[in-house]
């Protein structure tokens, strides 16, 4: 079957022309198969040389098939043709398959493989030779008709990511679009790429159309994305602002219109890279990106997927700029969750990161909505938001910021953890709840005597206050009881 596929190729080739070798490197759309197809039923009664050139047209793009013999190994062709044989053979891999039946094109798809892995191996050892403008188009041609595609909406169906347990979808033409990446991501990073060159090609256009394939289901794509992206960023300053803006509308419509998008991981990932190159001062530009971008990734349900990212983007800020940790916790007070404990558990977890590099200027702007949270968070019911909240005085520094600023602090804590040391359902609550309670007597002991006499008193003042209102009630109960019933008139009815 090889040898009957094979002998559909020229064995000889003549001398390219110019021009149309310029047609060659240039052409778009005429190369596909489904023109070669309708070139094939145009000229179905030609001479079996003919016939022959359509069958290869067929799978190989007819402009290159009549420039060199794409399958002869680079190591058979002289230095000066190299480059030549490595156009032909990237033109050869513009054809595309279908992966869903395995059975389908075999002896083709092997082909394409084989070249693919020659591709690989020259970008790899290419020496001291420069890509000139036709190689560069070739490869972003053949990146963009291999890579760049729709997802189907069924191929889409991102629940948000609450459900772990679901495994990945994996692209079944992965053995191909895997040595396609290999290939971009060892041009671009090619020392023989010259990227004043090469930014014509790899354009804002091609840059967005890279974007929009990290909504790939697939994890291992998606992991390629983020290395080529990055090295693309790292070496195509001009292209700097532009990826940092197509990325911030990624975020724009993944937290305000969709909450599905399958790549905000790996999109932090890389601004997380990015944000420790920030010079500074910081820009505003940078500074608004953290507070209308990074601050509301907060807010969607799948914020589990991406979390970790998300919070080593946010301590990156703060650690550049510790007068932005007052901005980023009134941002988390805004999205706190009120219903989901898991998110309420990773928001203090972020919470305790940030406390640790704020300084004291800026933790006294925010300390006292803060600790009313947290007071909050001491007195759940669910023992791990509880548990969370209590460790926070097990970090010395945070422990050092409360010590400081205990007059205000403990007023607004000591509610929650008299009502813990009363009656929470949680033994280890009740026992990390008692060594705080232990840890403010040692800072103050008077202070905590004041602040437990002023609880007392205002226990008793809502009790008295419920006393009367439930007297209130009965009087109420009692003097309806004496009207009689006229019409409709509604009536009490007292419980049995």
């Amino acid at each position: 079957m090889l040898k009957q596929f094979l002998s559909k190729l020229p064995r000889k080739t003549p001398k390219p022309d110019p021009d149309e070798s310029c047609r060659a490197g240039s052409s778009r759309s005429d190369d596909s198969p489904r023109a070669a197809g309708r070139t094939n039923r145009q000229h179905g009664g030609g001479s079996s040389a003919a016939a022959k050139r359509t069958s290869a047209s067929a799978v190989f793009p007819a402009s290159t098939v009549s420039v060199i013999e794409p399958l002869v190994p680079f190591k058979d062709v002289p230095s000066s043709e190299k480059m030549n044989l490595f156009v032909s053979k990237l033109s050869l891999c513009c054809v595309t398959f279908d992966f869903t039946d395995p059975g389908k094109n075999t002896v083709e798809k092997e082909v394409k493989r084989r070249t693919l892995v020659e591709l690989v191996d020259f970008v790899s050892s290419c020496g001291s030779s420069r890509f000139g403008e036709p190689a560069i188009l070739a490869v972003c041609r053949m990146c963009a008709i291999n890579l760049f595609r729709v997802f189907p909406p069924n191929y889409r169906s991102n629940r948000g990511g609450e459900n772990d347990d679901d495994e990945p979808a994996f692209d079944p033409a992965w053995p191909h679009l895997q040595l396609v990446y290999e290939l971009l991501l060892k041009f671009i990073t090619s020392n023989c790429l010259d990227a004043k060159v090469a930014k014509k090609y790899i354009d804002h256009s091609f840059i967005l159309r890279l974007l929009e394939l990290f909504d790939s289901e697939d994890p291992r794509e998606r992991d390629c994305l983020k290395t080529i992206l990055h090295r693309v960023y790292g070496k195509f300053m001009v292209h700097r602002p532009y990826i940092r803006k197509s990325i911030n509308n990624l975020f724009y419509r993944f937290v305000f219109e969709t909450e599905r998008h399958n790549g905000v991981a790996e999109l932090l990932e890389i601004f997380g890279s990015v944000i420790s190159g920030f010079a500074l001062p910081l820009k505003e530009e940078h500074k608004i990106f953290l507070w209308r971008v990074l601050i509301p990734l907060h807010k969607p349900k799948s914020m589990g997927v991406y979390f970790q990212q998300l919070s080593y983007c946010v301590t990156q800020f703060v650690e550049k700029e510790p007068k932005l940790a007052s901005i980023v916790i009134r941002g988390l007070l805004k999205y706190w969750p009120i219903t989901n404990c898991q998110k309420e558990v990773m928001f203090l977890g972020e919470l305790e990161e940030i406390l640790e590099a704020i300084n004291m200027v800026e933790f006294q702007r925010v300390m006292v909505p803060l600790f009313w949270r947290i007071g909050c968070c001491i007195n759940s019911l669910h023992f791990q938001v509880a548990e969370r909240a209590l460790f926070l005085w097990n970090n010395d520094h945070i422990v050092n910021l409360i010590a400081y600023n205990r007059q205000v602090i403990l007023p607004i804590v000591f509610p929650a953890l008299e009502k813990n040391s009363q009656g929470h359902w949680s033994q280890a609550v009740q026992n990390l709840t008692h060594n705080v309670r232990k840890m403010f007597v040692e800072m103050d002991e008077k202070l905590f005597l004041a602040c437990h006499s002023q609880f007392k008193e205002e226990e008793a003042m809502l009790s008295a206050a419920a006393e009367k209102r439930k007297e209130a009630w009965k009087q109420l109960e009692h003097a309806a009881s004496l009207q009689p019933v006229i019409g409709n008139t509604p009536v009490l009815v007292s419980p049995i």
